[in-house]
């Protein structure tokens, strides 16, 4: 039987991907007391990385948030993969955000905000979290977005 949050997701026309396999040495999370911290997470779908390039220069603003809020899906994939029971999320702690950017573009908040918005209508206030976004040269794969989290587990 599908809990609150699942329902959510259907509700929201999210299907959740299989989570992703790490590309490098390092783990997809780690669960320490209440926390579990998921690594980085880039716009795949279907196994492949939906949306390459620089935000702001050849990525439009419009497709960086929708490349932020895939992003945010994939996270829920492994954290579902790390709780067992997406109900079982007390709170999304923080997200950080990394937005491949040439060095003049500064919206990079705006963009973060398709995984922030996503936060909160998949988590409702419990989907308020901190952030950090910051604009970087490339990303892995040229991906143009890549979106890490901390959630807190009941």
């Amino acid at each position: 039987m599908a809990g609150r949050i699942e329902i959510r997701l259907a509700e929201l026309g999210i299907t959740l991907p299989a989570p992703a396999a790490p590309i490098a040495n390092y783990v997809a999370f780690n669960i320490t007391g209440k926390l579990v911290v998921i690594s980085g997470q880039i716009p795949l779908r279907g196994g492949k990385i939906a949306y390459t390039g620089k935000v702001g220069a050849g990525v439009s603003v419009e497709d960086g948030v929708a490349a932020a809020r895939l992003c945010f899906v994939n996270l829920v994939a492994q954290l579902k993969a790390a709780a067992g029971d997406l109900d079982r999320v007390a709170r999304v702690v923080r997200l950080g955000g990394f937005i491949a950017a040439p060095a003049e573009f500064t919206q990079h908040a705006v963009v973060m905000n398709g995984a922030s918005d996503l936060a909160v209508e998949v988590f409702g206030d419990a989907g308020r979290h901190a952030r950090t976004t910051i604009g970087v040269p490339s990303l892995p794969g040229d991906a143009a977005v890549e979106v890490e989290g901390m959630f807190e587990l009941a």
